[in-house]
């Protein structure tokens, strides 16, 4: 083989996937193929009226995004090693995957009340008024919700989301959809009644999924935010393999669809997405498994072919590996003693 020339041809390829842009329509897709799986399991939701000083302490969540939305004043979104973000009167910050954090009036501010994300500390998964009266200085509100995620639905891409992401009020304003899901959820008389656990859980992932679908189409017009979305190869590669996972695809065949050489796309794949286009294909696949498991009454002998298996042997090692369990026992949720 001719070295030279293969590294030369890889250059080539990967050099003219760089140049091209992908459309909108390439980005929409992505976007809503990260998006799609993302469902919540649970929601803890509490109303913060606080004046001056005052400081919420928001630990890390386990499988949990984190949203705050200020509906009067404003406040201080700080992290670890982060610079501080102001937030106002109308602005929303989604933590999509709960990192640890502070809200305060001030960036300095230490210490003060602990944010609970854990569904039922109160008993219930409907919302719990708070107030921290500080000595008497400006008052902000806030609505502060830990929106609990199935771990399987939650891709490599939207685990390496920025910390926290930003819409002001303008941007609020102008997806009024969210912006009158927001307020409702706010209301200190927001009705309640039969369902209401449910139609309380499905607003705020409805929320969630508004305010993400915004935010990573932002992100796709700043490659230093989320770069896959900007490159046309790998951004492409992740959408056939979130829609069309059930194909009998390889890296070679990857690549090939893409336009690259195996070498470039390989490289570029892990560099932006954190794991091998292999890998990432079985995590599709396994999330779809664990889907069709536990949401419909599929026999089980026919979910290995329904996501890419023509073995049913070789499905059970992977899922296993995977999950640490076999399939029945991710259906029934009582794995074996062994």
């Amino acid at each position: 083989m001719n070295t030279d020339a293969t590294a030369t041809a890889d250059a080539a390829v990967s050099t003219a996937a760089d140049v091209a842009v992908p459309t909108a329509a390439d980005v929409d897709d992505l976007v809503s193929e990260l998006l799609k799986p993302l469902r919540l399991t649970g929601v803890f939701d509490s109303r913060w009226h606080v004046r001056a000083p005052w400081a919420i302490e928001g630990d890390a969540g386990v499988r949990c995004a984190v949203l705050h939305y200020v509906t009067g004043g404003g406040c201080w979104l700080t992290g670890e090693g982060r610079t501080p973000i102001r937030l106002r009167g109308g602005d929303l910050a989604v933590l999509p995957t709960g990192a640890r954090h502070r809200l305060s009036d001030h960036p300095e501010r230490r210490g003060g009340a602990s944010l609970c994300t854990a569904p039922g500390t109160f008993g219930r998964l409907t919302s719990g008024e708070i107030r921290i009266e500080g000595n008497g200085g400006p008052e902000s509100r806030l609505l502060c919700a830990g929106l609990h995620y199935d771990e399987s639905a939650a891709t490599g891409v939207y685990q390496a989301l920025p910390w926290a992401l930003v819409l002001d009020r303008a941007q609020v304003d102008n997806e009024p959809l969210l912006r009158d899901t927001l307020r409702l959820l706010a209301a200190t008389d927001r009705p309640v009644g039969p369902g209401d656990r449910l139609v309380t859980l499905r607003a705020f992932e409805m929320a969630l999924v508004l305010a993400m679908r915004h935010l990573l189409r932002e992100a796709a017009d700043n490659p230093a935010s989320l770069p896959v979305l900007r490159h046309p190869g790998v951004g492409r590669a992740m959408t056939l393999i979130a829609a069309r996972f059930a194909e009998p695809w390889t890296v070679e065949s990857l690549a090939r669809e893409v336009g690259m050489s195996r070498s470039a796309f390989t490289a570029a794949f892990r560099e932006l997405v954190g794991a091998s286009p292999a890998r990432h294909l079985t995590g599709r696949r396994m999330q779809e498994a664990a889907r069709l498991l536990t949401e419909t009454s599929l026999p089980q002998s026919a979910v290995p072919q329904r996501v890419g298996y023509q073995s049913a042997v070789g499905f059970h090692l992977a899922f296993r590996k995977w999950y640490g369990m076999t399939p029945g026992e991710y259906r029934t949720g009582s794995p074996s003693a062994a």
